[in-house]
């Protein structure tokens, strides 16, 4: 064991020198190794932290929320068809199904558009149409004034519930209660401003408006029932897969589904989202990791290409080492260590410059709480490079250790 650990001190000591004494193109043999490396590290810690940013804010709407949407499959939609789910949908489940805690109607005001002013002030936003009920399944909370009531929806008031963003966007008062603002010729009251939300996929979660449903919907006219989704949340220790299976009894019911057809709906969860997201984050690691990975083994070329040069203009050198006692097994193993090193140097630089770029990019990302480079990667990246050096490494080393001393010595 001692015979060994010295002879590694020994060979890497030589490959050290070896790899100091041609500093420039040390530095280019590795070069490719530095750009694989450094391509895996950025592309891996920006999904990672991505992945986390995302996972964090799914978390902040709650992993319990359900949304029950309208659903129509490509060969619908070739034909033309579009399945809807309408009020009367809503109100057929809300009085059947069982073991949810709260269930809410939300309509797209169409008749208002999109355009919000106040005073010269104009800006674009999502009017939304819903109950009292809104707040206890989405958990928005006012910062000042209030949330919708039972009697707003009863007596169809035209009031308002409106995100940060769009107040700051039409330059209102820091306390808009009371004042109000216009959607496409209609006036309503703003009764309440809410807590700041942030980003989610890069969409705004404070530019939105909220008003009565049965206001919303009175303006709607003939589009009233025309589509809506249903977000609810199941009752504590209830399961979901039986309230599931209870809503889709009744909807296909209702839609006078037979067996063998398809459903006119889909259920949507932050679970759902999440998984979605994480294939396609694995998917983008996994194909931006196999063309980064070609990047290492050019590195790897390189680096048997200089080793083989090396061993040439080192011939007489090993010559004379041979000639003093030096085994093949020795001069293999200085040649062997050398690769080595050079793609471990090569990956320690790569490694640094990764998580460099990848903390630049980071402070550009919204939300974004700084890089993550998981260990995985890290131990990925130094086994990838390990192995290139080894397996570049061992045609070089293995003709420096056949060398024949005596032709060595006549080497010119």
């Amino acid at each position: 064991m001692a015979r060994f650990f010295h002879a590694f001190y020994e060979g890497s000591k030589a490959a050290m020198q070896a790899i100091t004494a041609h500093g420039m193109r040390s530095a280019l043999t590795t070069l490719g190794i530095i750009i694989g490396v450094g391509a895996v590290i950025t592309v891996v810690a920006i999904m990672e932290s991505l992945s986390a940013n995302i996972t964090d804010q799914l978390d902040d709407l709650g992993s319990d929320m359900v949304t029950l949407r309208a659903y129509t499959n490509p060969e619908q939609e070739m034909l033309g068809v579009s399945n809807k789910i309408s009020y009367d949908d809503f109100l057929l489940l809300k009085g059947k199904v069982k073991n949810v805690e709260d269930m809410t109607a939300v309509m797209r005001a169409f008749s208002l558009g999109s355009s919000v002013q106040y005073g010269r002030n104009n800006t674009q936003t999502q009017i939304i149409g819903t109950d009292s009920s809104y707040q206890a399944v989405i958990h928005v909370y006012p910062e000042l004034g209030r949330f919708l009531s039972e009697s707003d929806d009863l007596r169809r008031r035209r009031v308002a519930f409106i995100g940060a963003s769009v107040a700051k966007k039409l330059n209102m008062p820091e306390d808009p209660i009371g004042e109000f603002i216009n959607l496409s010729g209609d006036w309503f009251r703003v009764i309440g401003l809410a807590e700041k939300r942030g980003s989610l996929f890069g969409f705004d979660q404070d530019n939105y408006i909220i008003a009565p449903f049965s206001t919303v919907r009175s303006l709607n006219g003939s589009q009233a029932t025309d589509n809506i989704d249903i977000m609810f949340r199941p009752a504590a220790g209830a399961d979901f897969k039986a309230i599931k299976e209870n809503i889709r009894q009744v909807l296909r019911q209702k839609h006078k589904l037979s067996g063998d057809d398809l459903d006119h709906f889909e259920f949507v969860t932050a679970e759902k989202t999440k998984k979605q997201f994480e294939s396609i984050t694995t998917s983008v690691t996994l194909v931006a990791g196999g063309v980064v990975g070609i990047s290492l083994l050019v590195g790897g070329i390189g680096i048997m290409n200089i080793m083989l040069v090396s061993v040439t203009e080192r011939t007489k050198e090993i010559g004379i080492a041979k000639a003093l006692g030096a085994s093949p097994q020795f001069i293999l193993f200085q040649f062997l260590v050398e690769a080595l090193l050079l793609s471990l140097l090569g990956g320690l630089i790569g490694l640094i410059l990764g998580y460099g770029l990848a903390s630049m990019v980071a402070l550009f990302m919204p939300g974004s709480n700084g890089v993550m480079v998981p260990l995985w990667a890290i131990g990925l990246s130094f086994g990838f490079t390990t192995l290139i050096g080894v397996v570049f490494g061992l045609a070089p080393a293995i003709k420096a250790a056949k060398l024949n001393p005596v032709d060595a010595l006549r080497y010119e």
